[in-house]
Parts: C-alpha cells; structure tokens; sequence
C-alpha cells in the first residue's frame, strides 16, 4: 500500500476490517486523473430531517472538505465539482442569495488549508454574472493558488454544458472570421481548448449521489468516456470511504474507448 493511501487509511478509518478491505484492493497506479462530481441531495437531505433547505447546502460544504482532502491523499489530479448550474438561478431567490454566499464564505475560510496542501482552485462557468464581489475572490483565489502542483480543485459555477460548447463554438466562428483558424483545420482538439476544462484531461469518473442517474448539463462534451458512479446517498452524508468505495469500483472496470481488450 503506498505512503499516499496509507495516509487516508489511517485518518478515516483507523485500523478497522472495512477500511482495511477498502485499500487493499486500491491500485495506486490507477488512481482515476480526473474526478468529478454532482453534489446533488442537499435539499432532500435537510427536508428528510425536517429542516429547510438552507441546512442541507451548509452541511454539503462540510461534506465538500473531506472529499477534497482525500482526492487529494489518494493522488486525484483534478476535482470537478458542480457547484451552481446555469439552471438553479430559477430557485427561490433566498436559496440563490444562500448558495452564492456559502460559496463566498467558502472561499474566505478554506483558501489558507487549499493553499497549504498544495491545492489549486479554477473555476468552470460564467463567472461574468455573479455580482462583482464574488468575481473578485474567485479572481484572488485563483491568482493565490497558482502556482501550486496539486490537486486541481475545479469548481463550477453558474455552469451549463450546453451553454460551454455555445461558447466554444463563438470563439471558434471568431476565429475563423478573423482568419486565425481554417475551418478544415477545425477538429475535437481544437473544441477542447476552447472550453472552460482547457488544459484539464477528461473526467475518467463521474460520481452522483441522491439517485438520480442523468448528467443534468454536466461536462456534456468531457464526460464522453467517463465511468459513472451513482448512489443513493445524499451528498451531504458523501463521505471518504464512498469516494474510495467509487474508484474501487473504476478500477474494477474495462475501459476500452470504442476498441477491443487484448
């Protein structure tokens, strides 16, 4: 078991039977790059307890750091997370007003720990429309964690897939007017670099919880090969040994990308 794993091992779960089992069929090597996730469930979960919504999105921002740190102690390259989608600006404008100031609050209390562990934080979406404080600490955070060399931690924010590939097809069309791009020399590379994942690889693993099993506008032009992972669980109750249950179970799995396995 590498120094890595041995690491989580011992800080979630100590020396129990279920979480020895859980690592030792972890292959570090294969270790998915690319993780992304739907933290979808907060909602259900608070009204399931007989509490209003706002309590289940504070309790997904708490389910949120443990699942960061441990991406990162298992050696995830990168962690997408769907934050706010392009769709949720049609709830109540007092859940809206909760979210954005949760995310606010977010990055105020974890950038020191983000920055400490080596972290860097970039964000998905259309930044351009949450107000201008909101941008600035999104610009700052960005900026503070820069340079450091681990886990990429990507947030999406106000995200739509459909709205990313819209806009990567205006910036390729602007391209090609200005005549800084042949149409013939147009091809899935060159959409690649023109969406917000620019530089990132493709999410080998996406994960939902809270049941329902549809990518909901979610990383519709990366996610093509992706393995998905869907439980039950709400997302607050998401915790380390479920994130480690998820790339067991990608490991376990035959990714052939369209060809044959020798």
């Amino acid at each position: 078991m590498s120094r890595c794993l041995t690491t989580v091992w011992k800080k979630w779960f100590g020396k129990t039977d279920n979480g020895s089992k859980l690592y030792a069929g972890l292959d570090p090597v294969r270790v998915p790059r690319h993780v992304a996730i739907i933290m979808d469930g907060n909602g259900r979960w608070a009204q399931k307890r007989g509490l209003p919504r706002p309590f289940g999105h504070r309790a997904g921002a708490e389910a949120l750091r443990a699942i960061v740190r441990t991406a990162a102690e298992l050696g995830v390259g990168v962690l997408t997370t769907y934050a706010f989608s392009t769709e949720n600006w049609k709830r109540p404008a007092e859940e809206v007003d909760l979210l954005m100031k949760l995310f606010s609050d977010y990055l105020d209390n974890e950038i020191d720990e983000l920055g400490a562990n080596g972290i860097r934080l970039r964000f998905s979406g259309q930044t351009d429309a949450l107000s201008p404080g909101l941008r600035a600490k999104i610009a700052q955070a960005e900026a503070t964690t820069a340079a450091n060399g681990g886990l990429v931690l990507n947030i999406a924010v106000n995200y739509g897939g459909r709205a990313e590939i819209t806009r990567a097809v205006r910036l390729i069309a602007a391209d090609v007017a200005s005549g800084a791009l042949a149409p013939g020399d147009i091809d899935e590379a060159t959409i690649s670099r023109h969406m917000y994942t620019a530089g990132l690889p493709d999410p080998d693993l996406l994960i939902r919880p809270a049941g329902d099993q549809r990518l909901s506008n979610f990383l519709l032009w990366q996610a093509a090969y992706a393995e998905f992972w869907f439980t039950d669980i709400n997302w607050p109750d998401f915790r380390p040994e479920h994130l480690i249950a998820a790339v067991a179970d990608f490991q376990r799995r035959d990714r052939r990308f369209g060809g044959l396995t020798r």
